[in-house]
């Protein structure tokens, strides 16, 4: 039996012991981990602990007192419901199905006894030759940019870790470090210390930043007036061991895994809470973008801002909303892939067959909207639009990865289909006709277009909504197409 948490409780499981972080301030909790599922308890003999109204030393190898029974008690951890898990993908599309099929499928969860877990730490910390403190350091690490994911240390800064007694202290400790340095005020309660020279040393590294340590009597009463998070770190944390457990020791304890990209992973613990839309807001923080500082020709200040996007790690910074509109005005909005500019303009490929096709056909007139939410920027871009030369579609087709170029075929795009039964018999065919490396023909319904700019407008988020806004418009000046800047009032 797994602990049960409260609804505001989130859950890190590993095969030797549970994390619980409870957001206590106006929002669900979410636990974001950095790892898949590593295991589950069996219904007789299993190695992650229960946390019951009958707990006692024999429900843990951990070292026990009243002081640390007297921290349950007072934050009502100690009781039994039912939750659920729900994971979140960081990458998109079949990544994010894979997670979420893999969560749900039975046999896609790995049951280990205590002694496969005790065994599969003996190997990891013995002959594979991993030591605790890495692991600790690695748990510590994934639970605090966990934390940081979701509460945001604008909103939610103070938190209070209480790391269990002894050994289990560790990953608690770990992660206040790492939340000090991201930014949150950390506050740690450590009832039973240890001498032992790596959890003194962590110690050590918290008072060197001035975190405080309380003592349980310390504590307040009402925690959400002292705190916006509370990090249950009683048993040590719940690292994921998939990151880094060898083929070998996966194969040999029949371990199912996911892949090792994408596996962040979201639970939500209860009835997720009713959000104020209206409230929701950002303050941006921003450098001031000033017309001094930019450059004369809004493609070359695009390349500038685009650069900084990609180098920022930003996820498909060429991600662009493009809005059409048709011959009576209706208009229509959708995201697509920029995939190349230059003086001439910006460019897209898509179906020549598909409604953004039809109404650039009947109104050659359509608008891009660039936004990069981290770095509190947008740009948009008005102009006309026209197809890009056949040439450049083939050799841009052609570059494309063969399942791509397959699926240009074998898709109607816009249509209405049945079901996607037609979709992949459609695929399975042309794969079948296209073997062999053979050539895949660019179908003639399947190009480019290219939006030629008329006024380029660059947005920069600052406070109190006092946002930068410079417009780029096209003038003429002697004869000479030239780019006029001006400030626009936010």
């Amino acid at each position: 039996m797994c602990p049960t948490p409260t609804p505001s409780l989130l859950f890190f499981h590993y095969y030797r012991c549970d994390c619980n972080i409870i957001g206590i301030r106006d929002r669900p909790s979410v636990s974001v981990g950095t790892g898949p599922l590593r295991s589950a308890p069996s219904s007789t003999n299993h190695h992650l602990y229960a946390v019951q109204d009958h707990l006692s030393p024999k429900s843990s190898s951990c070292l026990w007192n009243s002081e640390v029974q007297h921290i349950f008690s007072r934050f009502s951890l100690i009781k039994s419901r039912s939750y659920q898990r729900i994971r979140r993908s960081e990458a998109m599309g079949t990544d994010a199905v894979h997670s979420l099929e893999h969560i749900h499928d039975p046999e896609a969860i790995s049951y280990l006894s205590q002694a496969d877990a005790i065994a599969i730490d003996e190997l990891l910390m013995g002959p594979l030759g991993f030591s605790v403190d890495q692991l600790m350091e690695l748990a510590g690490l994934s639970v605090a940019a966990s934390i940081a994911e979701v509460y945001k240390p604008d909103d939610y800064s103070r938190v209070l870790i209480i790391c269990g007694p002894g050994n289990n202290g560790g990953d608690g400790l770990v992660a206040a470090r790492h939340l000090y340095h991201f930014g949150y005020t950390p506050f740690v309660c450590y009832p039973k210390r240890t001498n032992k020279p790596l959890y003194h040393g962590l110690v050590t590294q918290l008072e060197a930043l001035a975190v405080p340590f309380l003592s349980s009597e310390e504590l307040p009463a009402q925690l959400a007036s002292n705190f916006d998070i509370v990090v249950d770190a009683m048993f040590g944390f719940s690292f994921h061991g998939g990151r880094f457990v060898p083929p070998e020791v996966a194969n040999r304890y029949s371990l199912r895994l996911p892949k090792y990209p994408g596996t962040a992973m979201c639970v939500r613990i209860g009835k997720p809470l009713s959000v104020d839309v209206a409230s929701l807001r950002e303050n941006y923080v921003s450098p001031d973008f000033l017309e001094e500082n930019v450059k004369d020709d809004p493609i070359k200040q695009f390349q500038e801002w685009f650069d900084d996007a990609v180098a920022a790690g930003l996820r498909e910074p060429n991600a662009m909303a493009l809005a059409t509109a048709d011959k009576d005005g209706h208009p229509s909005v959708r995201m697509v892939l920029l995939k190349g500019f230059d003086e001439r303009g910006f460019v897209w490929y898509t179906n020549y067959e598909s409604r953004k096709a039809h109404e650039i056909l009947e109104n050659p007139h359509a608008s891009l909207l660039f936004f990069w939410e981290a770095l509190h920027r947008q740009v948009r871009i008005e102009g006309s639009v026209e197809k890009v030369p056949e040439e450049e579609s083939d050799e841009y087709f052609h570059s494309r990865p063969r399942g791509s170029q397959i699926g240009a075929l074998a898709s109607n795009q816009s249509s209405v289909i049945p079901g996607r039964h037609v979709l992949h018999q459609a695929y399975d065919e042309l794969q079948a006709k296209y073997t062999d490396g053979k050539l895949i023909p660019r179908p003639e319904h399947w190009g480019g277009y290219r939006l030629k700019p008329k006024a380029i407008e660059f947005w920069q988020g600052q406070p109190s909504r006092l946002h930068d806004r410079l417009l780029y418009s096209r003038t003429e000046i002697n004869g000479k197409q030239n780019w006029k800047i001006e400030r626009l009032a936010p």
